[in-house]
C-alpha cells in the first residue's frame, strides 16, 4: 500500500491492534520510530526531503535504508515527486 493508505489504516487500528471502521479526520503523524500495526509492505514515490511523506517512509523502511535508496535514485536519475519512479519496501 502507499503512504495515504498506510496513514489511513494506522488511524483505524483499535487499542487491541484490530482494524476497525473509522470516519473522519486523522491527527496521526507517523515519523520514526513508529511501530506499524497493519502494513507489511509499502509502495511509495520518491518524496522531497523533509516532507511528511518522506518521514513516514523513513519510519517504515528505516532512515539509513531509505537514504541508501535515495542515493541510488539520484545516481540513476529517478524522478521525484511525480508519477513514475517508485520503490517497493518489504518488511
Amino acid at each position: 500500500v502507499g503512504t495515504t493508505v498506510v496513514g489511513t489504516t494506522e488511524t483505524s487500528v483499535s487499542s487491541n491492534q484490530q482494524l476497525i471502521a473509522f470516519e473522519g479526520r486523522t491527527n496521526k503523524f507517523i515519523f520514526p520510530p513508529f511501530d506499524f500495526n497493519i502494513a507489511n509492505s509499502m509502495i511509495s514515490n520518491f518524496h522531497p526531503p523533509k516532507s511528511t511523506l518522506m518521514m513516514m517512509t523513513a519510519a517504515f523502511a528505516g532512515y539509513d535504508f531509505l537514504m541508501e535508496a535515495y542515493e541510488v535514485a539520484i545516481k540513476e536519475k529517478y524522478r521525484f515527486s511525480a508519477y513514475g519512479d517508485a520503490m517497493l519496501i518489504l518488511e
